[in-house]
């Protein structure tokens, strides 16, 4: 039946094509709900989209009164070749996205259709969640093929994208640990932006009152932080974090990033030693969250607030690497 309608379709000169026109390609002995489903695969494949303008059907309202035609790229023994295979393959999955679609994305697609195909007859539709790679190797035993390949437009198509329950899990966080303090009451950790910084308070990090120092790599660590009492093994009390990054509109919006998830205090000894210095330009194209910039200077003094605001909005900013190892050293000894 799918061969009879877009062999119509493709034979049409109109690019629309009203419901009821859909209705006498189709063999007059089909009954309307398996009608009202070819279309809505049609739909689904690409092949037809919905005229919005002209309503929705009021004998189904998951069709529309008409539809514009994508005229479907491929040839009629194409197109039986497919609906062939449709009867051959799991039920959970659906080939109509394909019609549309030159012949050459079919062929290139089918070794992963059948692979895909083999693990649900066997296995049957997923009922658990996991990972794009542990999926990508139990459906075609390539970890990389979801994330990295074809895996998630090949899904898509096969209409088995939204089934199969994929989650993803942050990479873990990377940290250094001080046993020294391991036992202290206040268990504090130091996230540090850079990773020329957190090189340098690592070596101090025995000698320090910081139980990890966690490196942010950037906007990373706002999904990696949650991970940090497990790791550590300290759930369920949070433990207590301070953040140093680089003093400019983006290093402040990802500590306020990370002060909405949790309580993160700017590590603020190390960020006045940053005022000290002469401030750096070359990020003038940074933006501005107004939001996290005045709860961020509501930490620092009247005097310091300003010229943190002045700086920035002259364009100028104050990178970490404005300290020198020894002067890192220096305040990573210090507690906050």
């Amino acid at each position: 039946m799918n061969d009879q309608i877009i062999s119509a379709l493709r034979s049409r000169r109109n690019k629309t094509v009203s419901l009821g026109e859909l209705e006498k390609m189709v063999p007059g002995d089909t009954d309307y709900e398996n009608f009202a489903a070819l279309v809505v695969e049609l739909v689904a494949g690409g092949v037809l989209q919905p005229v919005k303008a002209h309503g929705l059907s009021q004998k189904n309202r998951r069709l529309a009164n008409s539809y514009r035609i994508a005229k479907p790229g491929l040839s009629r023994s194409a197109v039986s070749a497919i609906d062939s295979y449709q009867f051959s393959l799991h039920p959970g999955l659906e080939l109509a996205g394909y019609y549309s679609l030159d012949l050459s994305e079919w062929k290139k697609d089918l070794p992963y259709i059948e692979r895909v195909n083999d693990f649900l007859r066997q296995n049957g539709l997923p009922g658990g969640e996991a990972t794009a790679p542990e999926w990508s190797y139990r459906l075609v035993g390539d970890e990389k093929w979801i994330e990295s390949g074809s895996g998630r437009l090949v899904l898509q198509r096969l209409g088995l994208w939204g089934q199969l329950n994929i989650v993803s899990r942050p990479d873990p966080l990377m940290l250094a640990l001080n046993p020294r303090a391991w036992r202290e009451a206040l268990n504090l950790n130091l996230v540090i932006e850079n990773k020329s910084p957190f090189h340098a308070l690592m070596d101090v990090l025995p000698h320090s009152p910081w139980l990890s120092l966690i490196y942010g790599a950037g906007w990373k660590i706002t999904a990696d932080l949650p991970l940090l009492e497990k790791q550590l093994g300290r759930e369920p009390e949070p433990l207590a974090v301070y953040y140093f990054g680089d003093l400019d509109y983006e290093g402040i919006s990802i500590w306020h990033a990370l002060n909405s998830g949790r309580r993160v205090e700017p590590a603020l000894h190390f960020y006045r030693a940053l005022l000290d210095k002469p401030p750096a330009r070359g990020k003038e194209g940074q933006r501005c969250n107004q939001a996290a910039l005045e709860h961020f200077t509501g930490f620092f003094s009247p005097g310091e607030r300003q010229r943190i605001i002045d700086v920035l909005d002259d364009g100028a900013y104050y990178p970490q690497e404005v300290l020198s190892r020894e002067e890192l050293t220096l305040w990573g000894r210090k507690s906050p």
